[in-house]
């Protein structure tokens, strides 16, 4: 015999369920930091436009972090400078982040010394940057107990580092630099470069003389034009392949 339906207790957990979502739209929208908003963070520097969403993970140091304008700071992403909280790091900022800096969810940047990430980079989820390395010079003493070997670290403007990467300690990599997702990047890479690997070694380079070496196999996306609307990309998406096609041809006429 079929049960019936309470629609009652589904139309409440419906109503529940949206109560729960929009509450934690608004927790999220009242937990974010901005310059306008920091909360209890003191940052050295915030730029107009930037955000830490909600949830935040480990932050200290703030006073030696300088973030620059327009930056999107995603989910559970940890950023510290120096070992531990309170500590004086002296006079110059220790984590300097560029303007327009994307950093995503739940990814890692650990400045025990300086780290330095140019304009308008984007970093995928889950990326690890650490200017801090354990050393195991003594083979009777545990490793983490032995003192860290530090390095700087900088990141040029304009690059993409892929979901998973690891920007070790040491590391100068370039500007406009593709690091594949799980790479593990050490010691410098050249401005135009794509790296991959553990450890990252160039797999394609662009320069002046040569262009992309080896070749791209795909050609590059052609930017939408300036001054087309949304309604004239609906309407071009709702065209035929064939239609489409004779247009083009049309356009390519002298």
């Amino acid at each position: 015999m079929l049960k019936r339906k309470n629609t009652f207790s589904s139309w409440r957990r419906r109503l529940a369920q949206r109560a729960v979502h929009a509450g934690w739209a608004w927790v999220q929208r009242t937990g974010s930091v901005t310059a306008d908003r920091p909360g209890r963070f003191r940052f050295g520097a915030m730029g107009t436009g930037t955000r830490l969403a909600f949830p935040l993970g480990t932050v200290f140091g703030e006073p030696w972090i300088h973030l620059g304008a327009h930056c999107i700071i995603g989910e559970q992403v940890t950023l510290t400078a120096g070992l531990m909280p309170d500590l004086d790091l002296g006079p110059e900022p220790i984590l300097r982040i560029g303007d327009g800096v994307v950093l995503g969810r739940g990814s890692h940047v650990i400045a025990d010394t300086t780290v330095t990430i140019g304009d308008d980079c984007y970093f995928g989820p889950y990326v690890y940057v650490t200017s801090t390395n354990h050393s195991y010079d003594d083979p009777h003493e545990p490793i983490g107990k032995q003192w860290p070997r530090m390095e700087p670290v900088s990141i040029g403007p304009g690059c993409w580092i892929g979901t998973g990467a690891v920007i070790l300690p040491g590391a100068r990599v370039g500007r406009n630099v593709v690091v594949a997702a799980g790479a593990v990047v050490r010691g410098a890479v050249p401005d135009h470069a794509v790296v991959a690997g553990a450890p990252a070694r160039v797999v394609r380079r662009w320069t002046p003389a040569d262009g992309w070496q080896p070749p791209l196999r795909t050609p590059a996306p052609v930017p939408i034009p300036e001054g087309v609307t949304p309604e004239q990309l609906l309407a071009l998406a709702e065209l035929d392949e064939e239609t489409a096609t004779r247009l083009a041809e049309l356009d390519a006429e002298p």
